[in-house]
């Protein structure tokens, strides 16, 4: 039902987007083919489902793209998560010769994490197009900022299933470069393994969903309630207030609180309208101060903007407490690990100046700086590549986490550090 209701707002919204074999997929799913957004109508796609099921991310996603861009008619560029179209991206800037050479032979070339029997299958779906190849070069060579619209000239719209919270980074990015003039559309909102909420808005740019009292048994915890708070239900929610999502959706999952925190923006036909706010998972808090993810990546656009030159690729951040001995001996702070387009190194002054945006936007954690409760933040760079390793690490296609909380992951950010 989700499905079909996705269908129609993009068919109103965008008429050419339901044409067959307009639509291109993006998205990893190991072990077993995950439904695209559009699976009651197989024919949008010209991906071969195959593609997505590749034990290697970064295989299967550079054998999408090649896929896609057999296809010069394209309407809709689907990706399951902003992050993933970013990184197909970073392959056709990096290896766009190469694809290019597969495209006029029409012929794979053998690669990591791309089994036989896939490559045979997959192979037999080629054929020859050197026009094509011809054309990627001269658009490539060309540069890469607007580089959709001139590979896909009738390309409409680009539709991410999640791509609010940890993926705004990348769709930002994406907007101001390679996907200049296209609308994104997020049309999904899920939790805890299921569906909740369906974007009937295309042309909006900011994502909002209608939540639908069928797909799952959904209650919520009032933000900022003066006692311990109840939960309530769809009836009862209020317009501008924000409530903590608890879901019952799986068998054996009964009444889980998701830590995702909705906003109800509104109402469409008595049900109401939401969009998320905030993972409480993904919190800085070392002494109670509560930084949310949003308000974090604020501060950081801001320091940011003093650094001339300076692109943002990506970013995490820890708490000093899962660091140890890397830590030192010093009162509990925030390190922060980013990846920068243009700079290499970063002087005391401009690695403090993070630091001071975040006292400069919140005074609790100023309060607590003055006092020494919490130590100077830390900031290091890391080399290019570091993220899209860590995005494979992770082991299945889920947002990046902007406060990691496991020793695995945070030992592979720190052994890729440079500055």
């Amino acid at each position: 039902q989700g499905s079909l209701l996705y269908l129609d707002a993009l068919g109103t919204a965008f008429p050419r987007a339901l044409a067959r074999g307009s639509t291109a997929l993006l998205h990893w799913s190991p072990g077993c083919p995950r439904a695209p957004a559009g699976w009651p109508l197989p024919t949008l796609y010209c991906t071969p489902a195959a593609a997505s099921t590749l034990p290697s991310r970064a295989a299967a996603l550079r054998l999408q793209l090649l896929f896609a861009l057999r296809q010069r008619a394209l309407h809709v560029l689907e990706a399951g998560l902003a992050a993933e179209l970013h990184d197909a991206l970073v392959a056709l800037c990096t290896e766009w010769p190469q694809l290019a050479r597969e495209l006029a032979l029409g012929r794979l070339s053998p690669q990591p994490g791309l089994p036989e029997g896939v490559l045979d299958q997959l192979q037999a779906l080629l054929s020859p197009d050197a026009a094509r190849a011809a054309e990627l070069r001269a658009e490539c060579t060309r540069g890469f900022e607007g580089i959709l619209l001139r590979l896909w000239p009738q390309l409409e719209v680009v539709v991410v299933r999640t791509a609010h919270g940890a993926e705004r980074l990348y769709c930002d990015s994406l907007c101001q470069a390679e996907c200049q003039g296209l609308p994104f559309y997020c049309p999904f909102y899920q939790a805890a393994g299921a569906l909740l909420g369906i974007n009937l808005w295309p042309a909006e740019p900011a994502p909002r969903f209608l939540l639908s009292p069928d797909w799952a048994f959904c209650e919520f915890l009032p933000c900022l309630a003066d006692k311990e708070p109840r939960t309530v239900l769809l009836d009862e929610l209020w317009e501008g207030r924000e409530y903590g999502l608890v879901v019952t959706a799986q068998p054996g999952e009964y009444r889980c609180r998701t830590g995702e925190v909705l906003k109800v923006t509104g109402f469409h036909k008595q049900c109401p309208v939401v969009e998320p706010v905030r993972r409480e998972s993904q919190t800085l808090s070392v002494r109670g101060e509560g930084i949310s993810e949003e308000q974090f990546y604020q501060s950081l656009c801001r320091t940011l903007r003093t650094l001339p030159g300076a692109r943002l690729i990506d970013y995490v951040c820890v708490e000093s407490s899962l660091l140890g001995d890397f830590s030192g001996l010093c009162a509990p702070h925030y390190e922060v690990f980013m990846e920068l387009q243009g700079l290499r190194d970063l002087s005391e002054g401009q690695r403090y100046k993070l630091d001071q945006c975040l006292q400069e936007d919140f005074p609790i954690y100023k309060s607590f700086r003055f006092k020494g409760s919490i130590g100077p933040l830390r900031l290091h760079l890391v080399k290019p590549g570091t993220f899209t390793r860590l995005r494979e690490a992770l082991g299945s296609p889920k947002p990046m986490p902007r406060v990691l909380h496991e020793e695995q992951l945070l030992r592979l950010v720190q052994g890729s550090v440079i500055s």
